[in-house]
């Protein structure tokens, strides 16, 4: 599945819900099934920044793909975490490099968020896409 058609995904099941609190508690169940992140890279280098949850994301680089585990300590950072990792994860930095992140809009979530959670999420796309040239100039590479 491409990370358009991710996204679409989303859009769609999100759709079906008719009001914030039901698209809401559609996130919070994924992160209620969220994978934890081992303790090992609970680390201060691993932090987003700017997340309004403490929130890790573990990267590496192996067989030109970019890998991703990612945890946050509120249930909905846990669930927005899961959703991503579910469009960036596993991805060639090309395919991430060349995904609008703007197209995230089109899932419906943005309006869900309060502005600290919104920047959390950009603070999230900038850790992706600053490793995804990283290892498209060949750092990284495991």
């Amino acid at each position: 599945m491409t990370m358009q058609e991710q996204v679409e995904l989303f859009k769609n099941d999100l759709n079906l819900f008719l009001d914030k609190d039901s698209k809401m508690e559609y996130i919070l169940d994924y992160g209620k099934e969220a994978d934890a992140l081992e303790s090992k890279y609970k680390i201060d280098d691993n932090i987003i920044k700017g997340c309004s949850s403490l929130a890790w994301v573990h990267k590496t680089y192996k067989n030109s793909k970019v890998l991703l585990e990612a945890e946050g300590d509120s249930i909905i950072a846990k669930g927005m975490l899961v959703m991503l990792l579910k469009i960036f994860n596993n991805r060639t930095p090309d395919e991430i490099l060349s995904f609008d992140p703007k197209r995230l809009l089109d899932m419906g979530v943005m309006e869900l968020l309060s502005p600290v959670r919104q920047q959390g999420l950009e603070a999230f796309l900038n850790v992706i896409y600053t490793y995804a040239k990283q290892c498209k100039d060949g750092e990284n590479e495991v």
